[in-house]
């Protein structure tokens, strides 16, 4: 019963954040699911409805660090950041910055 609380609240966060957030083919959004074992990453451009780039795995720094390797050689250095209603703390704050360290801007 409380994983349901969690996820409808996240749920909730999710979709306040995403009213402000939008991603173009310029600055596409730079979209972050966490899941129990992995963290995601994809690169949206919500104009088109395509995903440019995505990244997995099981360690948020080299996820970070390989999606913004995979931004850079689409020539895209400046993404707006969707932490998908997560706290800005643990894994999420560690992708942010390793991403941020590999080049890119948000």
């Amino acid at each position: 019963m409380i994983t349901l609380q969690k996820q409808t609240a996240r749920d909730r966060k999710r979709k306040k954040i995403r009213v402000k957030i939008c991603g173009t083919a310029s600055r596409p959004r730079l979209c972050v699911f966490k899941s129990n074992t992995a963290i995601y990453a994809q690169l949206i451009d919500d104009d088109m409805a395509v995903t440019l780039a995505s990244a997995s795995g099981l360690d948020a720094d080299k996820v970070g660090a390989d999606i913004a390797k995979k931004a850079l050689a689409k020539k895209i250095s400046k993404v707006v950041f969707d932490r998908g209603g997560y706290i800005y703390t643990g894994k999420i704050l560690t992708l942010a910055e390793s991403a941020r360290k590999a080049g890119l801007i948000f």
